[in-house]
């Protein structure tokens, strides 16, 4: 179980790097901060703000190492006043570390820019106020996602992040033993049958957009992060069964888990200001748009960055049971 109980300052003669002792719950662990910017921590188990980088020019290898290591180790960052970042630089900004994808896998693209997916929630129905983790209903959900504010409103619209490698850290023995051994179907299909009641015609017809296509995956309920080992829980909103279990088992064990992910201690919750950046480690996080705005307008963009295939704490892979998302993860290459 992750907790900070005291933090004790050094500065190093060698580099000027500071190093970071963090006592956790017996042990010691050390954090090496950037030299490059700084790094302030924004909740106990998950997030960090970076201040002193302009995400528009053109930053050194060196500095974009930094920023994936301060990624890994908080899962999610945030980068204030980015006015002079537009579409263009936020996908340059997002293949420094890898590939990106096409918008999504159903729902269009922002016009000319085929890797952005525009979520103006003053022009569209659609909501993601449900905890999930991005894109997991393919075989390969995205590494991470790095998200723009272009517009938003005055009072509202905060979203909240959980750290889904605590979680798993704070499940008892018992559960944690479960979990290792679940694999859970994850599709962008609803469920008709509960989703059939009273559903407005503009949400039928996102629906209709949204699973255009429609995807199933297995994933491991708990997957190893590729770069820093952590074991994390890898489920959320696309998911709709547990492997060999009911739909009545699979939604038990899902909603405890999920109360576990959820927990007040495992999140972060950002207030936005336009031309604030959120970069999260889709691996290793949940997160949730608070629909609390009404109507007012409220517009975000956001790119993905290709992932790999998850695996398993026995080195299993996840398996496509259908849909094909090559497309998706396809290298969009500019000219």
């Amino acid at each position: 179980m992750y907790r900070r109980h005291a933090i004790l300052l050094y500065k190093s003669s060698v580099n000027q790097s500071v190093i970071s002792i963090l006592v956790n719950k017996g042990s010691w662990c050390i954090d090496m901060a950037s030299k490059h910017f700084d790094i302030q921590p924004v909740a106990g188990r998950i997030g960090a703000e970076i201040v002193g980088v302009d995400l528009s020019t053109n930053l050194s290898d060196d500095i974009i190492s930094d920023i994936r290591k301060t990624l890994v180790q908080y899962k999610v960052i945030f980068f204030r006043g980015q006015h002079q970042l537009d579409a263009d630089g936020q996908v340059a900004f997002a293949r420094r570390f890898g590939e990106v994808t096409t918008a999504h896998p159903t729902v269009p693209s922002l016009a000319e820019h085929p890797e952005v997916l525009d979520l103006d929630y003053g022009r569209t129905v659609a909501r993601a106020n449900n905890w999930h983790t991005d894109v997991t209903f393919v075989d390969r959900p995205p590494l991470g996602s790095i998200l723009r504010a272009i517009v938003i409103p005055p009072i509202g619209g905060d979203t909240v992040w959980a750290n889904s490698v605590t979680a798993y850290e704070d499940l008892p023995a018992h559960l944690r033993n479960l979990a290792d051994q679940l694999w859970a179907v994850h599709s962008n299909a609803y469920d008709y049958a509960a989703a059939a009641v009273d559903v407005p015609e503009n949400i039928r017809a996102y629906r209709d957009v949204f699973t255009s296509t429609v995807y199933e995956t297995l994933h491991p309920v708990v997957r190893i992060h590729p770069e820093s080992g952590e074991r994390g829980l890898f489920i959320g909103g696309f998911v709709r069964r547990f492997k060999g279990l009911s739909s009545t088992e699979s939604s038990d064990i899902l909603r405890l888990l999920q109360s576990y992910v959820t927990r007040l201690e495992n999140t972060v919750r950002w207030r936005w200001q336009v031309g604030d950046v959120a970069f999260w480690d889709n691996r290793a996080t949940q997160h949730y748009a608070i629909d609390d705005y009404g109507n007012q307008p409220r517009r975000v963009q956001r790119v993905t960055i290709v992932g790999d295939v998850p695996v398993s704490i026995d080195g299993k892979r996840s398996e496509a049971i259908k849909g094909d998302s090559s497309n998706y993860n396809r290298s969009l290459v500019t000219a």
